[in-house]
Formats: C-alpha cells, sequence, structure tokens
C-alpha cells in the first residue's frame, strides 16, 4: 500500500490565525496540535481543519506548504483555500 501525504491547513478557534503543515495522518496532527505538541502553534489551541489536499509523495505536499508559507502568491491561495470551507 502506498504512502499518502496531506497538505492541511488549520485555523485557530482563539484567534481566527491560519497555519499550514503536511503530515502522512491529519486525524493524528491535528490531536497533536489541539493537545499542544507543536511549539508553535500551542498557544493558539484549539484548531479545526479547513482544508487538506492528498499528494503521492512528500516532495510534492512539501513543496506546496513551502509555497503556501513563503510566497505572496500562496499566502492569497491559502486564505482562499480556507475561506471556500469557512464561508464569508
Amino acid at each position: 500500500m502506498e504512502k499518502k501525504y496531506y497538505l492541511y491547513i488549520l485555523q485557530s478557534e482563539k484567534d481566527k490565525m491560519l497555519y499550514v503543515g503536511h503530515t502522512d495522518n491529519i486525524e493524528r496532527r491535528l490531536i497533536e496540535h489541539n493537545n499542544g505538541f507543536s511549539k508553535s502553534t500551542k498557544p493558539r489551541r484549539p484548531f479545526r481543519l479547513v482544508y487538506q489536499e492528498e499528494f503521492p509523495d512528500k516532495s510534492g505536499v512539501a513543496k506546496k506548504e513551502w509555497y503556501l508559507k513563503n510566497t505572496a502568491e500562496g499566502s492569497a491561495l491559502k486564505k482562499n483555500l480556507a475561506k471556500l470551507n469557512l464561508g464569508p
């Protein structure tokens, strides 16, 4: 069975900030974020999943994560992807 990777966008229910990451297990990763296992997101708990996208390889998902975090176009896309799932 081929391993799959997922890009995810979380939104803090505390301050509405968005967080982008990747994993091979979204359910586990969301639990880790909400239990404070990630230093960068611990103060913004709790989170909800607002977007996910599947990738066949780790390289592709890492490139997309970098794009969303490090480019102006990616930042705008991140907000739009989250907005699609949150509504206006």
